[in-house]
């Protein structure tokens, strides 16, 4: 090691008088995080979660100077459990949901809160994409899921639950209206080819998220066409046309279905299929032991035996789901279960060990107080629960949006960009850990659109440094003593008044969503 260099995690880096260890190493392609540390306002120290290891001690890098011939740990198991406690210390404060009780409820993850926004607003274009990219038989879900969703809705500890299923059915219906419906935008194609066996609603997903992610994929199904189950309902549960419609859409987005094609039969066999393709899944509905045995694989208790984590079974490459595993009457869970066995194929055919996705990381806040319920009601339509004028053909436009302004608006506004979400999920972190009596949710609307939550706040110290450069006449500053140190504009004045000129600034900077704009 030269003398104007220092070490991190084994890799020399060339460091310049008055960098930082932090400097040092984003100068290296060295990723540690960071909280409370905005450049034009100086380290701040106050998260901790930037630490490092430096001759046995655990240190900030944000705020410590790089020396020549220091030796620098930032990798380390040791030094990622500090990380982690320093987050949860965080947590131990920190007071909102990331995500929305009903899109953390959801099996597929549609981001419900967004699609609400959406249709309240009257951008039922808007609303069709967020359906169309988010789901395989959109349609079809918001006539037949069961909606777990709607058991989060906060809404419903007061006057009912917002109609989330049929705003689904409003948003996919004119998705399928449109002269050219919307599709997911698909990753870069990989070369990589898999064939899906079954197209059933477990198949369907299985084959739209291995299409999203970039794989050439085959859907074989036994029928004249394809829909497994759903075309066995009546039609006035599932018009025929909606099914067909999603059915179009899937091949639109390039899965190639053949129909007629019955595993085991015509020289169909999982050994050609194997040959033939890099990845197989089996979502055939359900199976006796001596069918999965006849198709080749070994039978667990209630159908083709996998291994809960990957989704494989007894044969390499080859993977179940859905009632072929086991029974699903639900078809928002078979759907699931296609998904994740797809999520497995996925990193299977990347030469990876195979494993879904991990869920979004989400603080919770858990259930409301009478006195927060009704700040969350002041704030949305008192509108009791809407039913459609007609039934058969679901929400109008003008009903839609009267339903989604019930919307209580319970998520973050920065899940999905916020700093500590993200640090969270990357290191692991319980948000309970350290969590003991929580102080009541608060959500405070300020002149000129400033959104103030100070649950959400961690004392980070960036909105206050960037008041005092810029000059705000008041500013913000931290007042209290002790644990009740909270973030306020002097002289009892509210957040705003600080931020006459400011706020865009802070609200960009803020790394939780504690202050927000429109």
């Amino acid at each position: 090691m030269n003398a104007s260099s220092l070490s991190i995690d084994g890799r020399e880096v060339a460091i310049r008088p008055g960098m930082t260890i932090l400097d040092a190493a984003r100068q290296a392609g060295v990723e540690i995080p960071t909280l409370c540390h905005l450049e034009r306002c100086g380290p701040q120290t106050s998260c901790l979660v930037c630490l490092v290891k430096v001759n046995g001690k655990l240190i900030p890098s944000c705020g410590t100077l790089a020396q020549p011939g220091m030796t620098v740990e930032s990798g380390t198991e040791e030094v990622h459990a500090a990380r982690r406690t320093a987050l949860e210390l965080l947590f131990s404060d920190h007071l909102g949901d990331c995500l929305s009780p009903c899109e953390r409820l959801c099996p597929l993850q549609l981001p419900i809160p967004t699609l609400l926004l959406q249709v309240q607003a009257g951008k039922t274009e808007a609303a069709a994409a967020t359906v169309g990219g988010a789901l395989p038989l959109a349609a079809v879900l918001g006539r037949l899921c069961h909606h777990p969703c709607e058991q989060g809705c906060r809404r419903g500890a007061a006057d009912g639950a917002a109609d989330i299923r049929g705003l689904e059915r409003f948003a996919a219906d004119a998705n399928l209206a449109l002269p050219s419906p919307h599709l997911p935008a698909c990753k870069a194609r990989t070369g990589k080819s898999a064939v899906v066996v079954g197209a059933g609603p477990a198949g369907i997903a299985a084959a739209f998220e291995l299409t999203v992610l970039g794989h050439s994929v085959t859907l074989l199904d036994r029928h004249e066409r394809a829909g497994g189950s759903l075309r066995s309902l009546p039609e006035e549960e599932l018009p025929r046309a909606v099914l067909d419609a999603e059915i179009a859409r899937l091949e639109r987005l390039g899965v190639e279905i053949q129909h007629k094609v019955e595993l085991g039969a015509d020289g169909v066999t999982l050994e050609t299929l194997r040959g033939d393709y890099g990845a197989v899944l089996l979502a055939v509905g359900e199976r006796g032991a001596g069918a999965c045995e006849a198709l080749g694989v070994a039978a667990g208790a209630a159908g083709i035996k996998t291994d809960a984590a990957t989704a494989l079974t007894s044969v390499p490459g080859v993977f179940a789901a859905g009632a072929a595993v086991k029974p699903v009457r639900q078809i928002v869970r078979a759907m699931t279960e296609g998904r994740n066995a797809a999520q497995c194929m996925d990193r299977f055919l990347r030469g990876e060990t195979p494993r879904r996705r991990e869920k979004p990381f989400s603080s919770v806040m858990g259930r409301l107080n009478a006195g927060e319920l009704r700040r969350f009601l002041d704030a949305a339509s008192p509108a009791k629960p809407l039913a459609p004028c007609d039934a058969r053909a679901g929400f109008s436009a003008a009903e839609a949006s009267q339903e989604a302004a019930r919307c209580l608006r319970c998520g973050c506004a920065s899940a999905g960009k916020c700093g500590l979400q993200d640090a969270a999920a990357r290191y692991g972190a319980d948000a309970t850990r350290f969590r003991g009596e929580r102080r009541d949710f608060e959500r405070q609307a300020q002149p000129g659109g400033v959104v103030f939550e100070p649950g959400k706040c961690i004392l980070c110290g960036i909105c206050v440094r960037i008041t005092e450069a810029e000059a705000e006449t008041l500013g913000l500053a931290f007042v209290g003593r002790g644990f009740q140190v909270r973030l306020a504009a002097p002289f009892g004045e509210g957040v705003a008044e600080g931020l006459r000129r400011t706020a865009a600034a802070c609200a960009a900077a803020c790394p939780t969503g504690a202050l927000t704009l429109p």
